[in-house]
């Protein structure tokens, strides 16, 4: 093979690999069925700010409301996904979100976790924000989790699916089927297990969602729209029996990743992640012990 055609096929694997995540082997995705939104959601708030067409539910934030809707059932564990399509162009303080929650049956001391897209300014990346709320560290005094991405592609081209795979030993964070996040059960304290509804919504966030406050939502653009489509929520809900088995991300029923799935998220940690809270020495970390170790 003549020596200039080996080095365009070595450019062309090289940067494959540079811009995009190696396959990660299995797509749990597959494994669950869409759902109709009405007959898994209803509205939490802003219904007049909320359409649904074939199945594709648009909402959208302007001067008097955002929007935001809510499963019908609890869940203890389960894959819970959307695909999801952004607004491009200015969208600083906006915040749209997909997330489990149980603020409403214990306020003040509630569990979350979030995947949330932070708005941004013209020429910017979304910043794709995952978090982690156990009893209260996301009320008064907050102490988040946050690990935070700028995404391999372009959110605002077309719908891409967002989803968490939470079970009593972990939480997986995905998109388009590639792990992105792990947070595994290192103890009872800093781990969700009382049952959450699954969440979506757009709302103003202008006090930090983007570079702390810096940029406020204008106005002038409004409004601001996000997409959802491709619902999946399944898994045990509160009601189910205490033999419901937890659902997997990877081929293995007893839950993890395995090693394909391992290095595609390595790939998009080193390569995409902006933030890991982790790491940064602002903070108190006797506060989040299951970063030692």
């Amino acid at each position: 093979m003549p020596l200039f055609v080996v080095a365009i096929l070595f450019l062309m694997t090289f940067s494959s690999n540079a811009y995009w995540p190696p396959s990660p082997g299995y797509w749990p995705s597959s494994k669950f069925k869409s759902m109709n939104f009405y007959k898994g959601f209803t509205n939490r708030w802003g219904p007049q700010h909320q359409r649904l067409e074939q199945n594709a539910l648009t909402i959208w934030l302007d001067r008097t409301s955002g929007s935001g809707f809510k499963s019908v059932r609890p869940f203890r564990s389960g894959y819970f996904g959307a695909s999801i399509k952004l607004q491009p162009g200015y969208t600083a303080g906006v915040i749209t979100s997909f997330y489990l929650s149980n603020n409403e049956a214990h306020p003040g001391y509630h569990d979350e976790v979030d995947i949330e897209f932070l708005g941004t300014t013209f020429g910017k990346p979304y910043t794709l924000q995952t978090n982690v709320y156990v009893r209260g560290s996301g009320d008064g005094k907050i102490v988040g989790r946050e690990m935070k991405f700028h995404l391999w592609f372009d959110p605002t081209k077309g719908f891409h699916h967002y989803a968490i795979l939470w079970s009593p030993k972990e939480i997986i964070f995905l998109v388009d089927d590639v792990p992105i996040r792990r947070y595994p059960r290192k103890s009872d304290t800093t781990f969700p297990i009382r049952p959450m509804w699954l969440y979506g919504s757009i709302w103003d966030a202008s006090s930090w969602a983007t570079e702390d406050g810096k940029y406020k939502a204008d106005y002038r653009y409004q409004p601001f729209v996000a997409k959802y489509t491709n619902f999946k929520a399944s898994g045990c809900t509160a009601y189910a029996p205490r033999w419901c088995h937890p659902v997997s991300a990877s081929p293995y029923g007893s839950g993890g990743l395995n090693s394909q799935q391992n290095r595609a998220m390595s790939w998009v940690q080193r390569y995409h992640m902006v933030y890991n809270y982790c790491k940064d020495p602002k903070r108190d970390h006797r506060l989040t012990p299951e970063c030692s170790g």
